[in-house]
This record gives structure tokens, C-alpha cells and sequence, in this order.
């Protein structure tokens, strides 16, 4: 299939492949853009004279679709596709989206919704399309992407994580392969050779982290920004690197946009080798040993909203005198001070369980506070995963040598077109018109919700609470209703499965230690019965059907146990629920003592009243939750700033990325 690049505005990157030139916005035009930005929001018309078009467009000439054979609806799609994606024509966009929904209605077995319809027009326009959680977001990208793919524009569809890539390829295949496209799935392990192949089909799946590795491979293996022109040069001199695994940044639909472009957005992605083992190992267990000897409030300050340590000065006066005697990095008053603060942060900061876990093999691993799901393959930078290692007892890793790095926030902007779904993105839709120009619609659900909201519980403690959620749980599962418990941590969701085995209430956990199981445990988690103990792996991408009888019952049930920092990730718990018109309950019931609630939620947490939610605990949270929301923005901006600035010196020396 011939491919058409897509037209954009503004002059594409100097590189070997198609994508937008990635450049630096001044602080005018971002305020310019941020107030365009906030005034389009104010702006924004409903969705329901776009439905009603669609509506009109399926019903007309629907008995004629239906009597074409398969050629003559494929000869017609590829007729029309063009028009509808590289131009986005109007009437040329309906007739594809009416036709592409014929072709699904006969390879999937499923007829899209006029709401489907419209996320996917949404998508094909380079627009954000907010889909409450079980609306069919798999197929609504599944449309686009096909459409994308037979205009001849490569696609790529990036989910958040393998089992996802993997579902999603399989569940819109067969009309991808009815209109003649190739379909690539691209996951973690694979070989070089095979991630090629799969980059080089029509519509490809991947997820997030291994698609910007692979971008950040291919530039490294081209040494930096190399056009086409120099790489032929290179290649004539053998002096090029191996064939790039990409093809180029033409067109992306971002599963979880939320999810991805702004919560994993507040850390760069850095692509590194192995440099050997760690020099003066012995020096992590000193440093250890001595942070335990230092005293808070005295000799450090802990930051735990940022996870920073600050030493103050009779901190740094006793660790000099303390380390006199000790040789290497002690010597040195910056190397010392480093490793007391990365042993303090150590010690006090990432959790076990909460923050990372120890695998089958010993080895420890990140656990991504969004997901629940291990990260595999990352460690923390400059020492602390080392120093981590040491706190555990096991052998230290190598150190690594960094190759490269980009954020979030630069890589996707380089997109020829950029598109994403989510079930939560108005809260951040401002952040993402501003960073990423992509500007937000509102897609009403194809039928009204019958999600209950139970008031909040309030609890002294956190002892108590764990005892009222295993008392709403046994409530609930003596009637037969079955039960999905969220919380923010392995260590929570082990913590209240000890409790309801005590009492005698069988249940499934779902965490970070049983994500290969994810897929089988979530499939049950709707039958009539169920306990499920889940932490925030069961808010993304899953759909958890109903079994026989269980609407009768009030449908699932969901328990919140601790508000999340982002209250998009209790929408998206919550969203568990009351999917498509179904029945549901959620109820929260949190602790005075969480962690949050505590240390964010201001002056409100002294007025909270134990066994009231009401509007006390109402006002603590949105204050915590703001609070932390705008430390995070400010990370994020940070995080990028650093990155543009480390860019440009790194373009005098021609490998900027």
C-alpha cells in the first residue's frame, strides 16, 4: 500500500523520518497558549448535534451497505479514506466512518455506536476524546486506527502496557485483515529484528515505554539527528549504524492519554548500558548506617510531598566529623552529603511493597504508583536504586551510563498528528491543550449511567478502616453481590487480604506480584459472589462484565480505600462500575490518618470528624488532592525545561535527540 505522509503545519524535523520539528516555546507564547487554550475550553459546544449527524449518516443508505459485497465495501472504503484522513473532508469523514462501521459490523460481530463513531472522528482529527470508562474505547481506536491505515497513513496505537497491546491487536484483527492491513504488535522482549516487522506493518500496538526506547535506539544508532542524506553517506562509508526500527512519527492514537502524557510525565525516559559494577560498593551500606544515626527535624529535613531530603547544617556538620576517618567518596564533602541524602530517601521515603518490591529472583523492582504494575527493566537514578539494593540486603546492580533521554512531552509533540482517549481528562485538559495541542471532546455515553455513589466513611485510623472495609465486604458478599476493593499499595491490598481470610471471605488479590494472572482474575471479578482485592492495576483498560443474576443484585461493587493523589485515578476505579448503563455502587472509606489526607490536606484535617464524610472530608480532599496536582504540574514543567536546555547543549555537539 502506498504510503501518504499527512500534512502539518509548521516545518518538519531535519531527520531521517517524517515527524514535526520539536521546538522550544517561549514563555509569551505559552502564556498565549495557555489562555487560547482555557477560552476554547469556555467555548466548547456539546456533542450532540455531531451525534445526531452521525445517527443520520448510519440510517441513511444503511440497507445499501448492507447488500454490497465485501469487495464493493472495501473498493468504496479505499475510495473515500484519503479524503476523510489526510484532508478531513466532512462528508468524505462520514462516509468512511459509516463504512468502516459496516466492515466491523461483519468481521467483529459488533455495531458501533453513534458515541464510537464520534471518538473516532474525534481521533482522526488530532483531538483528545474523554470516553466514560466502558464505552468501547478499544474499538473506537480500532476504527480510526483502520482508517488511518487504509489512507496508507502508519499508525501507531500505544497502550500503557503488553497484555493490552496484546488484547487490543487481537480484538480488532479480523477487520483490520478484511480491509487488507497488517497488523504489528510490538512488546517488551522482543528482538530488534521483530520489532522491525512489526513498526514496519500498517497499524502497529505498542506500548508506551517501549516505543520511545526504540525511538531513542534508532537516534543513538544514528548519532543524533541524522537526515536521510547523511545517513546514505554513512551507509556508502560503512559508517552507519543498523536499519532504524521506526519508520517515522506519522500518526498516534494514545490509549490512557491521561495516564501516560501527564501522569508518566513528571520523569525523563533514559535509554542507558551497563558501565560495570558500582565503584566503592562498600560505601552504601556505610551511608545507610550512618542515615540511621541522624535525626529528623535536627540534622535533615524530609520533603514527603516532593520525596525530597534536605540536610541542614548540624546534619552536614556531624556526618564531616563522623566520616573523618573513612576514605573514598567521604573524603569529598558533595560525594558524602550525596549518599546521606540518597540513604535517607532510602530509608524513609520508598517503601517496600508500596514503592517497589522484591521478585522471585531477588531482584528489586519499580512498582508505578498509576498502574500498581512492575516497571520492568527501570531502576532510579543517581544511586538510589543501588543504595535501595543495599537497605534489602542484596547485591547491587551495575551502574549505568546514560545514552539518552527525552520526556514524554517532547517525544509525542514530534507526532505528524497526535490523538488519545481517555475515561478522565478533563481535570488535565488544559495541560495537555498547552504541552501537547491536543484539545479535548467530550463524548457523551451511549447510555445514561446507573452508577450509584454511596456518602463517604471516615475512620479514626487506619486499623479501623481496614475493619469497616472488611465489614461493607462481607455485607456485600453475604447478598451474593460481588465486590472490587481498590487501594493504593501491595502492602495495603496483602494487608486486607490477611483480614478477609481471617474472617473467612475467599477472594482474589490483583497486584503487582499477580499481573501475569491479570486478565484471568478480572474476568471473573463480575460473578455473582466475587471478591477481588485489586490495587490500581484493575482502574485501567479492563472491563469487568457482569454474571448471571449480579445486575438483579445492584450489579458490582466498588470500594475505594485510599483517595489517590490524582482524583482521576478514583474516577477511574470507581469507573469499574456501572458500565454501559449497568448497575453499580462505589463507596469510599478512608482513614484520617492516610497519607494524603495528612500531609496535604491543610487546615481541613484538624476539622475532620471520624465517622462523618460529609462536606469536611469532602473539602480536605480537594485540597489535598489540588496540592498535589500542582506540585506535579510543576515537576512536569520542570522536567521538561531541563530536558530542552540539556537538548540544546547537546546540539552543539550534533547529538541532540
Amino acid at each position: 500500500m502506498t504510503m501518504l505522509s499527512l500534512p502539518v503545519r509548521g516545518p518538519l524535523a531535519r531527520s531521517a523520518h517524517p515527524e514535526r520539528e520539536d521546538k522550544t516555546v517561549h514563555a509569551a507564547d505559552e502564556w498565549v497558549l495557555s489562555a487560547a487554550a482555557r477560552l476554547r475550553q469556555g467555548l466548547v459546544r456539546p456533542a450532540g448535534g455531531a451525534l445526531e449527524r452521525l445517527r443520520r449518516a448510519l440510517a441513511a443508505g444503511e440497507a445499501e451497505r448492507r447488500a454490497m459485497d465485501d469487495e464493493a465495501l472495501r473498493r468504496a472504503l479505499r475510495a473515500v479514506a484519503p479524503a476523510a484522513v489526510r484532508e478531513l473532508k466532512p462528508a468524505a469523514l462520514d462516509e468512511a466512518l459509516v463504512l468502516v462501521a459496516e466492515a466491523a459490523r461483519r468481521t467483529l460481530g459488533m455495531t458501533p455506536y453513534p458515541t464510537q463513531l464520534l471518538g473516532a472522528e474525534t481521533l482522526l482529527r488530532g483531538r483528545l476524546a474523554e470516553m466514560n470508562t466502558g464505552e468501547g474505547k478499544t474499538l473506537t481506536a480500532g476504527l480510526a486506527a483502520c482508517l488511518a491505515g487504509v489512507a496508507g497513513v502508519p499508525t501507531h496505537v500505544v497502550t500503557v502496557n503488553d497484555y493490552l497491546a496484546e488484547r487490543d491487536a487481537e480484538k480488532t484483527g479480523p477487520l483490520m485483515a478484511f480491509m487488507g492491513l497488517r497488523v504489528g504488535v510490538v512488546i517488551g522482549g522482543m528482538a530488534p529484528a521483530a520489532k522491525r516487522r512489526a513498526y514496519a506493518c500498517d497499524v502497529a500496538y505498542c506500548t508506551n515505554k517501549d516505543l520511545v526506547f526504540d525511538y531513542l535506539r534508532d537516534r543513538v544508532e544514528a548519532q543524533g539527528r541524522a537526515t536521510d542524506a547523511q545517513l546514505k553517506v554513512r551507509r556508502l562509508y560503512g559508517a552507519a549504524g543498523g536499519e532504524p526500527m521506526l519508520r517515522g512519527l506519522h500518526f498516534a492514537i494514545v490509549d490512557e492519554a491521561d495516564s501516560i502524557l501527564i501522569d508518566e510525565a513528571r520523569t525523563p525516559l533514559i535509554l542507558a548500558e551497563k558501565a560495570g559494577a558500582v565503584a566503592h560498593a562498600g560505601a552504601f551500606a556505610q551511608a545507610l548506617a550512618l542515615a540511621r544515626q541522624l535525626r529528623p527535624g535536627t540534622d535533615f529535613e524530609l520533603l514527603a510531598a516532593r520525596r525530597a531530603v534536605h540536610l541542614l547544617p548540624a546534619g552536614r556538620d556531624w556526618l564531616a566529623a563522623t566520616a573523618a576517618d573513612l576514605d573514598g567518596p567521604w573524603r569529598i564533602r558533595h560525594a558524602r552529603e550525596h549518599l546521606a541524602v540518597q540513604a535517607l530517601r532510602a530509608l524513609h521515603l520508598y517503601h517496600r511493597d508500596r514503592h517497589y518490591l522484591i521478585d522471585d529472583e531477588g531482584q528489586v523492582q519499580i512498582i508505578d504508583e498509576y498502574t500498581g504494575r512492575v516497571l520492568p527493566g527501570r531502576t532510579w537514578e543517581q544511586g538510589l536504586h543501588q543504595m535501595i539494593e543495599a537497605k534489602e540486603g542484596r547485591p547491587l546492580s551495575e551502574q549505568t551510563r546514560t545514552l539518552a533521554r527525552i520526556t514524554y512531552q517532547r517525544f509525542f509533540t514530534r507526532y505528524l498528528r497526535l490523538a488519545g482517549m481517555t475515561g478522565t481528562g478533563r481535570e488535565v485538559a488544559h495541560e495537555l491543550a498547552v504541552v501537547y495541542r491536543l484539545r479535548t471532546t467530550v463524548i457523551p455515553p451511549h447510555r445514561p449511567s446507573q452508577r450509584r455513589l454511596l456518602p463517604a466513611r471516615l475512620c479514626a485510623d487506619e486499623a479501623a478502616k481496614w475493619q469497616a472495609v472488611a465489614d461493607v465486604v462481607a455485607q456485600h458478599h453475604a447478598l451474593g453481590q460481588p465486590v472490587l476493593v481498590g487501594t493504593r499499595s501491595v502492602e495495603a491490598s496483602e494487608r486486607l487480604a490477611r483480614l478477609l481470610s481471617g474472617r473467612g471471605l475467599p477472594h482474589q488479590v490483583l497486584n503487582a506480584r499477580q499481573d501475569a494472572q491479570e486478565a484471568a482474575i478480572v474476568a471473573h471479578a463480575g460473578e455473582r459472589g466475587a471478591i477481588t482485592v485489586a490495587t490500581n492495576m484493575a482502574g485501567r483498560g479492563t472491563d469487568i462484565a457482569l454474571g448471571d443474576g449480579v445486575r438483579a443484585l445492584g450489579g458490582l461493587m466498588v470500594i475505594l480505600t485510599e483517595y489517590h493523589e490524582s482524583p482521576r485515578i478514583d474516577r477511574q476505579l470507581v469507573g469499574r462500575c456501572g458500565r454501559q448503563g449497568d448497575p453499580g455502587l462505589a463507596l469510599a472509606v478512608v482513614a484520617a490518618d492516610d497519607e494524603l489526607l495528612r500531609q496535604r490536606g491543610g487546615p481541613w484535617h484538624a476539622l475532620l470528624q471520624p465517622g462523618e464524610g460529609g462536606w469536611r472530608l469532602d473539602q480536605c480532599r480537594r485540597h489535598a488532592q489540588a496540592d498535589a496536582e500542582r506540585q506535579h504540574a510543576r515537576t512536569r514543567r520542570d522536567t521538561l525545561r531541563q530536558d530542552r536546555r540539556l537538548d540544546q547543549l547537546l546540539a552543539f555537539s550534533g547529538e541532540a535527540i
